[in-house]
């Protein structure tokens, strides 16, 4: 009964479905009603330029009756439309999540990037802006001088510049609330200044004093506290270590590194899961162009540049990528479809765990199918760019390129900004903007919180490590033979490898702190089971098992669902 009253209050009621092909550059509005069913391309309103798709499941209509002088038929109708109805609920289901999103339509295309149902991610350009947007435009964005790469730590190489190779004195201490403090102080007689750099846990202050300041020398405990008056501790003791200063600089420039490793994955039209991107095989001519322009083809088998952590040696990691040099810089590129493919694997992990523990990467999108920003399941993955191929101005002929940004909510904005409309038709251009916008894009990825927590984990670890070497190698010198080891090869492998990555800070960081512990005989602190000491190749790479990050660096929850990035060197 209560049934009957619903329908007989919805049949004069108007219902409208829109169903948005990702395919095609319009909707299709499909009204029903009593008496007509018609489908029409819903013009764009002024305001919003939005489509808005249903939220909740279709209310239940009148069913339409036959017309029939028998009253048994029009009673065996409706007996059957009940004993239906409910089955029919029952296997009702919500539309997928693209669709229930507000989609937007920009001059017949659909935007590069959705956020996702429970956010969590920025966009840029804002869809907002996008509204107004011609695919046809001109680009009038900035010149390729103004595209400036981050600094990931500015002062990271003032030791280098001011100390290492200039007369100073460094002086360690452990401060019972701060910790492990290693000091250095160098008097710029010339100037009459005392340059200081006090390390901590947490950061590096840096500072220059007038000497006309002080009617002496301040000691090492007074320079200490002018830079953080946090400092409690009464002494610190000299560094006697003739190699004192490469230890320091390497720890100084453990964030410092000059190679990069990016994702590129292509998504072809109607693509929308992470298994369909990652299982494609193929590779369109203009998505070679693509690669054309980021970087040269390379053969792996015996390269010796960067790697980003493919195999050089034994192709199983297939057996081409792309690499480019960029300001200096080195970069490799994980093609997801040039990537070894697996059959009967839907995940595709061998793909995934180098793509996975990227932290930036770049999409192209063959078609109209938005790219969601949170479509690939990773707990590196912070951000991407995403590129479509769009028709240029039509005097030119040229192929044009519109690009937009995604990444978490909490990585900071970063330059170069988007040109307005984000249209490039100049491919050198484009390769500037790109290069620079993926460089520093994991720059400020390392701001959010997750990558903040480690790599503050990360320095503790080492300058707890330099600490202990440094105060252990300086009693040697002084005539301690009980306390003399063999020179670390941390050490030394640092300032000749340089860092491959965030990960591989990780890593090093705790084999550092092992081999320090254990060869200068300090007895450390354990908890639960003993780690394992990592295996060393010939190639001085370190350990490629997963449970070294998981024991004593990112923790379970970080890892769950990863594969464990290569060692890079």
């Amino acid at each position: 009964m209560e049934r009957e009253k619903r329908n007989d209050m919805s049949s004069s009621r108007k219902r409208s479905f829109t169903f948005g092909a990702y395919g095609s550059s319009h909707f299709l509005v499909y009204s029903v009603d009593g008496d007509t069913c018609g489908d029409e391309t819903r013009p764009e309103s002024a305001e919003g330029n939005t489509l808005d798709i249903l939220d909740s499941p279709p209310r239940d209509r009148q069913p339409s009756h036959p017309a029939s002088s028998n009253q048994r038929d029009t009673e065996l109708f409706e007996i059957i439309e009940k004993l239906q109805g409910s089955r029919i609920d029952e296997q009702r289901c919500e539309f997928p999540l693209p669709l229930k999103s507000r989609l937007l339509t920009i001059g017949g295309e659909l935007p590069l990037i959705l956020a996702p149902k429970l956010g969590g991610y920025w966009i840029d350009p804002p869809l907002e802006r996008l509204a107004d947007v011609s695919p046809t435009s001109s680009c009038h964005g900035l010149e390729p001088e103004s595209y400036d790469i981050m600094e990931r730590d500015a002062e990271a190489r003032i030791y280098h510049e001011f100390f290492r190779s200039r007369y100073h004195h460094s002086f360690t201490a452990v401060d019972p609330s701060l910790g492990p403090l290693v000091l250095s102080v160098r008097l710029e007689e010339e100037e009459s200044k005392l340059r200081v750099i006090l390390r901590m846990k947490e950061c590096s202050l840096h500072g220059v004093f007038s000497v006309s300041l002080f009617p002496n020398i301040p000691s090492a405990v007074e320079l200490a506290k002018m830079l953080c008056d946090r400092v409690t501790v009464s002494k610190f003791d000299v560094v006697g270590y003739l190699k004192a200063p490469e230890l320091i600089a390497t720890f100084d420039e453990h964030r410092v590194s000059p190679n990069f490793k990016f994702g590129i994955l292509y998504q072809k039209n109607g693509q929308l899961t992470e298994e369909d991107i990652l299982c494609n095989t193929q590779e369109s001519e203009e998505f070679k162009e693509l690669l054309s322009i980021l970087g040269e083809t390379i053969q792996l088998q015996g390269f010796a540049g960067f790697r980003g952590g493919l195999d050089v040696c034994h192709g199983q990691t297939g057996r081409e990528a792309i690499f480019t040099s960029f300001h200096g810089r080195e970069i490799m590129f994980h093609v997801a479809t040039r990537l070894p493919f697996t059959e009967g694997d839907p995940q595709q992990l061998q793909r995934k765990r180098h793509i996975g523990n990227d932290i930036v990467a770049l999409v192209y999108q063959e078609g109209q199918t938005p790219f969601l920003s949170d479509v690939i399941k990773s707990h590196f993955l912070h951000c991407f760019l995403v590129v479509r191929r769009t028709p240029g101005p039509e005097d030119t002929g040229k192929t044009a390129y519109r690009v937009s940004v995604t990444a978490r909510e909490d990585v900071p904005p970063f330059g170069p900004f988007l040109p307005d409309p984000p249209i490039f038709t100049d491919c050198s251009l484009l390769r500037e903007f790109l290069l620079t916008k993926l460089i520093n894009a994991e720059i400020s990825c390392y701001k959010a919180q997750r990558f903040s927590r480690l790599e503050l984990r990360t320095r503790s670890l080492l300058l707890e490590s330099l600490q202990v070497e440094l105060a252990a190698r300086s009693k040697c010198m002084m005539g301690n033979p009980s306390l003399c080891a063999p020179p670390s090869s941390e050490g030394a492998r640092g300032v000749t490898e340089g860092t491959g990555g965030f990960i591989e800070n990780f890593k090093r960081a705790i084999r550092v702190r092992s081999h320090s512990f254990e060869t200068l005989g300090v007895t450390r602190k354990t908890s639960g089971s003993a780690a394992q000491k990592p295996k060393t190749d010939k190639d001085g790479e370190g350990d490629k098992s997963p449970g070294h990050l998981s024991a004593d660096s990112l923790g379970s929850a970080e890892l769950k669902d990863q594969a464990s990035p290569q060692d890079e060197t």
